[in-house]
């Protein structure tokens, strides 16, 4: 893939407003990719509704090769992106704290009306599990094993997780290297090595030896 104008999307996680991952872009800009950042409302928007409005902002982003880089619920947007548009430019995934298999923490709060009010539409095919497995694309899944974060508190999360996400939970089909790091699940975004995972991962489909 090398030589190729790249560009390099990146998709935010629940709740956030993307510019938690303005370091992580800027970090991969200066590696040479062209950044683009892509928004959501997580709480108003399904994960599927998300994913046309990802769909619609990849078409005015230039570049031979598309990467994609997202964080937590960004993740499950992405599975969702090759469902309702699966016709896209080459380029390999990085997905960061991805809960693909559902997030422990997540059900937990919906089991009460105020939490299914707080955590929203990114229920539905989303943080509780059932999004739609990716195909046919490289996709490499760095998971955290550093326990900082409030998710103990909500639910017992089995070791090793990033204190928000277990790293089981991290796991799908489509996944193809799997990194555990001893980072947390906001922590992993300011962490200079796993930029240079991601990067590794993004021209050569395999994490750091």
């Amino acid at each position: 893939m090398t030589g190729m104008r790249s560009s390099v999307v990146m998709v935010h996680g629940w709740h956030m407003p993307g510019l938690e991952m303005a370091l992580l872009g800027r970090r991969l800009r200066a590696a040479g990719h062209e950044v683009h950042g892509f928004r959501y409302a997580s709480r108003r928007q399904t994960p599927e509704q998300a994913a046309r409005d990802l769909a619609a902002f990849l078409e005015d982003v230039p570049g031979d090769l598309v990467h994609l880089v997202a964080h937590s619920l960004g993740g499950v947007i992405v599975r969702h992106l090759f469902e309702v548009a699966p016709v896209q430019r080459p380029g390999r995934i990085v997905m960061l704290g991805s809960p693909l298999q559902g997030s422990r923490v997540a059900a937990r709060l919906a089991q009460n009306r105020l939490g299914r009010w707080w955590l929203g539409a990114a229920l539905d095919r989303g943080l509780l599990g059932g999004s739609p497995v990716l195909r046919g694309r490289d996709v490499g899944m760095i998971a955290g094993s550093k326990p900082f974060g409030p998710g103990p508190w909500v639910a017992p999360l089995p070791d090793p997780h990033d204190g928000t996400v277990a790293v089981d939970e991290t796991r799908g089909p489509e996944v193809s290297r799997h990194l555990t790091m001893p980072v947390s699940h906001f922590g992993m975004l300011v962490n200079r090595l796993l930029v240079q995972e991601t990067l590794h991962f993004l021209e050569t489909g395999e994490f750091l030896p």
